[in-house]
């Protein structure tokens, strides 16, 4: 007697290998059964006649945590009904916990309105004590964010780091670490980790490598930069051993798009030397990130309130309108999506800004920072669609969100998210594989949950194989798609019928049924 009986679906069981016909028997949390079991009885039978079975799918990168929707909306339905069954988070350099002082909480800052936040850990294990107590929806592992320690040795300081501080930054790592997180993340690009020499990620690495953790970084530039920035972090994982996963790797800008092909040639031969090394990409040409970041790098190095202090200040704001103009952004392409401090503005292009305050493109892009204090996040098309079709299709590519979890409900808040919270993965599937065939069902599977699984190392989660978790997607071939846009994000998507997480069925016939059935990870 199983507890849950998956019959005549069409199994991809996360390998890669070629899908077949079969049934799967769940007792407790656990696969206990899979090819014909016809014959068996079960408390719950599933019919997957015409579907596809395969494992949940893992999104190694998600922000559920620095958007601090992971505890103001804990189901994370948006994730869920894509058929996302875990999420790393801790990325792009800010991670919840380790915290040397509570005011580390501020790497978030750019992404999330911390006044809504309020904490009762600082160490890692406190954090999982918790996630646990309060339930969430669906598997949460986590990495330490690398500024997130910087910033609590630091402050809003603009000065080298010194020895002392470094080996408190390694003895905090090597601790969450052990706790269970799964390696360390980097986000060069932004203000509190721009000062931070390639020397000092190095020897966090080691830390990292010496506990068989993985390094993931969001480069420290991806527009005219990108080739410097991709062979820093190469050099990383060369001088550590360390695994290396490049987060959400992209060519903004047009003039910097034929810079993306020899990106990844570089990556190809690190990986063939080698050096242990993926890259993750979310299936869109519009980006979703902090408008600061348009800003030279300069400007924003010491914090937030260092920089509004440097847009005030009438010489250097005419300074970087000037640097600003020789760059290769299509600056009139941003629109407003987060500003809590104005909704107004939000889904306004810049230009439309620019045009109403009499002023320049760049010129309002710095009023606009200076009246929100620093925190706007914007959407900008400035990615090339060859590019990203190339990334995805790419054998060391998986597949990722680079967004966070959300609900229908979330719409009221006014804000624009990016549709890749409600629809990366069915995008991938129904727009890539299905209509231009980009892809295998196979290889896209094989992205989405064997890659990562094997990347991160999890124990019996990635693969539809007996003794593993019951972490189980099923779909329709013939209809996922997404369906949220830039202007309605808040929209399901279509085909995603059933999610089991742990062996509780969470959605049902396209339908969440309310249940919680995630679980903390904890790299063993």
């Amino acid at each position: 007697m199983f507890d849950i009986i998956i019959k005549n679906g069409t199994i991809i069981d996360g390998t890669g290998k070629k899908k077949f016909q079969g049934d799967i028997g769940i007792t407790n949390n656990k696969i206990e059964a899979i090819d014909n079991i016809k014959g068996a009885q079960g408390r719950r039978i599933i019919d997957a006649k015409g579907l596809f079975v395969t494992p949940g799918f893992i999104d190694i990168h998600n922000h559920s945590d620095s958007f601090w929707s992971l505890f103001l909306e804990p189901r994370l339905e948006s994730l869920i009904r894509q058929g996302i069954t875990t999420i790393i988070c801790g990325n792009c350099g800010s991670s919840l916990a380790p915290l040397i002082k509570a005011s580390a909480i501020e790497s978030i800052q750019k992404w999330a309105d911390i006044r809504k936040v309020n904490i009762n850990w600082l160490k890692l294990k406190e954090l999982f004590r918790e996630l646990k107590r309060r339930k969430i929806g669906l598997n949460f592992g986590t990495l330490v964010g690398h500024a997130t320690l910087r910033r609590g040795l630091l402050k809003d300081e603009v000065r080298p780091i010194t020895e002392k501080e470094i080996k408190i930054m390694i003895r905090m790592l090597e601790e969450a670490l052990r706790e269970g997180a799964f390696g360390m993340s980097t986000g060069l690009i932004y203000s509190h980790a721009r000062l931070a020499t390639t020397e000092e990620i190095i020897k966090l690495a080691e830390t990292v490598k010496n506990c068989q953790g993985i390094y993931t970084s969001h480069i420290r530039g991806e527009d005219g930069d990108l080739l410097p920035a991709i062979n820093e972090t190469i050099m990383v994982g060369e001088a550590s051993k360390v695994s290396v996963e490049i987060s959400h790797l992209k060519a903004i800008g047009r003039k910097s798009w034929p810079d993306m092909i020899k990106g990844i040639r570089m990556i190809e031969v690190a990986s063939k030397e080698g050096l242990d090394i993926n890259f993750d990409v979310y299936p869109y040409t519009i980006t979703g990130s902090v408008l600061y970041a348009l800003l030279p790098s300069w400007v924003a190095e010491g914090g937030k309130k260092i920089l509004i202090s440097r847009l005030k200040d009438p010489v250097i704001k005419a300074k970087v309108i000037s640097e600003m103009q020789g760059n290769r952004y299509e600056y009139d392409k941003i629109i407003i999506s987060i500003c809590p401090a104005n909704k107004d503005i939000i889904g306004k292009q810049i230009s439309e800004i620019a045009a109403f305050q009499k002023v320049s493109v760049e010129e309002a892009i710095i009023n606009t920072l200076i009246t929100s204090n620093g925190q706007i996040i914007c959407f900008n098309n400035v990615l090339s669609e060859k590019n990203v079709r190339m990334a995805l299709k790419h054998p060391l590519s998986l597949v990722g969100t680079n967004g966070a979890g959300y609900n229908l409900q979330h719409a009221k808040s006014g804000e624009l998210v990016h549709p890749r919270c409600f629809g990366a993965f069915p995008r991938v599937l129904g727009k890539y594989v299905r209509q231009e065939k980009l892809l295998k069902w196979e290889e896209a599977i094989n992205k989405m949950t064997g890659k990562p699984a094997d990347k991160l190392k999890l124990k019996r989660r990635g693969f539809l194989q007996k003794g593993y978790f019951a972490d189980i997607t099923i779909f329709n071939p013939k209809t996922v798609i997404d369906k949220a846009t830039f202007e309605n994000p808040y929209q399901y998507p279509e085909g995603i019928e059933y999610v089991i997480i742990n062996g509780k069925i969470v959605v049902e016939k396209g339908k969440h049924t309310g249940v919680m059935a995630g679980t903390v990870l904890q790299k063993e």
